[in-house]
């Protein structure tokens, strides 16, 4: 007799986070587009005021509630005890892609604007440790990597798990390209977002399975990728946006092939650090 799977596609946990973040977004980019009218002040609250940001983690919370994980969730997220080498990975390397991508614009020829950040270099740090609580990695990681991966590894592999994570994740952000945004992300072509989001999600992947399933290590991961964007200007051009993507393949692509595509860590994931 054939064993009927147990695996559950979890549909419930992107319901509930795109209903919570969506039911915020929506409305603002209806409006931007003269589909309704609301107030000035009601449209920061709803996309500004950051309550849609929290639906992963809302999302997250209701499923391990729901199956009693909880304790699990929590400890993932605090999970700080891993190698040394996967800090260095999860703070250095996407950082290092979209530096290598901006001298490649540069030696391009291509006019490079300086960042901001580089004006006001003591905002470089702070900006960190704010992205890290507030700029998406603290409520988003739990629902993405420590729920809807999770929960696909099973079915579909580490690699699997992750480009279908990743493609969740950057239609996710679908409503914010409807209304004006000042992160580069959103003013570009949404195929950019999303094949970003898909190659993002195997690095965040390949860090979390190599710390033992640390959340911590992925929200570490997450924040470099947006404090990366605050310091380089890479993707504000032609060929730093196009040398980005290409280098975030080939990384992309060489730990695929070194660590392989079920599990991209070179033992069987475990609650352990490796």
């Amino acid at each position: 007799m054939a064993v009927r799977s147990t695996f559950q596609f979890p549909w419930p946990f992107f319901g509930i986070a795109f209903g919570w973040t969506w039911a915020f977004w929506v409305p603002v980019a209806l409006s931007e587009n003269g589909v309704i009218s609301i107030p000035d002040g009601v449209a920061w609250l709803l996309s500004d005021g950051k309550p849609a940001a929290w639906g992963p983690l809302v999302a997250a919370v209701s499923n391990a509630l729901a199956k009693g994980g909880i304790c699990d969730l929590l400890g993932s997220m605090t999970r700080m005890k891993f190698a040394l080498r996967w800090y260095l990975a999860a703070l250095l390397l996407i950082p290092a892609i979209v530096g290598g991508a901006q001298m490649i614009a540069q030696i391009s020829g291509e006019e490079v604007p300086m960042a901001e950040a580089l004006l006001a270099p003591a905002t470089i740090p702070i900006a960190f440790v704010w992205i890290f609580f507030l700029g998406g990695p603290l409520q988003e990681e739990a629902g993405w990597r420590g729920t809807a991966t999770l929960s696909l590894q099973s079915q579909f592999g580490a690699l699997g798990a992750s480009l279908v994570t990743g493609l969740f994740w950057g239609v996710w952000h679908l409503p914010l390209f409807f209304m004006p945004r000042p992160e580069i992300y959103y003013n570009q072509p949404v195929w950019g977002l999303i094949g970003s989001t898909m190659l993002l999600s195997v690095l965040l992947t390949w860090v979390y399975n190599n710390t033992g399933r640390s959340l911590f290590a992925a929200m570490l991961m997450h924040t470099s990728w947006n404090w990366s964007n605050f310091i380089f200007t890479a993707l504000q051009t032609d060929t730093g946006g196009a040398a980005f993507f290409a280098l975030l393949a080939g990384v992309v692509m060489i730990i695929v092939v070194h660590f392989g595509p079920r599990d991209l860590t070179q033992n069987p994931v475990s609650g352990r650090s490796n």
